[in-house]
């Protein structure tokens, strides 16, 4: 299966456990996010999305959005729709 990239990490918030994505490409909430490239890449439902601090069920190219991210992440990661 061809992965669809979405967008890539430009910040994270460790203490919060919140990504900072640019996107390419529009996500909504529920659906599966694949984060980063190697072996420390994982897989998640989109379960939280903010723009400007207000929460947001789906988003649309060009924002930065923070997302919830189960596992730590890195900048510049990928991100990809499953």
């Amino acid at each position: 299966m061809k992965k669809k990239s979405v967008g890539k990490v430009t910040h994270y918030f460790g203490k919060i456990g919140v990504a900072v994505l640019k996107l390419e490409k529009g996500i909504k909430k529920g659906e599966s996010v694949l984060i980063g490239d190697g072996e420390d890449a994982f897989e998640q439902k989109v379960k939280s999305m903010q723009l400007n601090s207000d929460k947001i069920e789906k988003s649309r190219k060009g924002q930065e959005i923070g997302l919830k991210v189960d596992n730590a992440v890195k900048k510049n990661w990928n991100v990809y729709k499953c």
